[in-house]
C-alpha cells in the first residue's frame, strides 16, 4: 500500500507562484505514472498533470500548459507541481495520485488508485 501526503498549498495573489509537494511512502512507486488533479467547490475533479516516473514524460491539461510544471525527485520519493502565473480559476483543492498503470499518462481519475488528502490553493484577485 502507498501513502501520499500533499503540502505547499496556501493563499496567494494573482500572478504569484506556489510549489506543491507530494511525499510518497510505503510501496515503491518508481515504475508508476503519478498525477495531480484538482477540485474546485461545486465542480468535478479535473486532471492537471501527469508524469511517467521512469523516463519523465509529462502531460498537462490545456488550462495549465505553459504555467505549471510537474516533476519528481527519485531520491526523495517526492512529486512536485510548480505553479506559476496563478489565476483565480486555479483555486481548488489539489490532489496527488498514483496511476494504476506504468505507461499511459491518463487524464481520467478512475485510472488512479491511490490518493492523498489534498491541499488547498486559493488565488486571490
Amino acid at each position: 500500500q502507498v501513502q501520499l501526503v500533499e503540502s505547499g498549498g496556501g493563499l496567494v495573489q494573482v500572478g504569484e507562484a506556489l510549489r506543491l509537494s507530494c511525499a510518497v511512502s510505503g510501496r515503491t512507486f518508481s515504475n508508476y505514472v503519478m498525477g495531480w488533479f484538482r477540485q474546485a467547490p461545486g465542480k468535478e475533479r479535473e486532471f492537471v498533470a501527469a508524469i511517467r516516473w521512469i523516463g519523465g514524460s509529462t502531460s498537462y491539461a490545456d488550462s495549465v500548459k505553459g504555467r505549471f510544471t510537474i516533476s519528481r525527485d527519485n531520491a526523495k520519493n517526492t512529486l512536485y507541481l510548480q505553479m506559476n502565473s496563478l489565476k483565480p480559476e486555479d483555486t481548488a483543492v489539489y490532489y496527488c495520485a498514483r496511476g494504476r498503470g506504468t505507461n499511459y499518462l491518463s487524464p481520467l481519475s478512475y485510472e488512479y488508485d491511490s490518493w492523498g488528502q489534498g491541499t488547498q490553493v486559493t488565488v486571490s484577485s
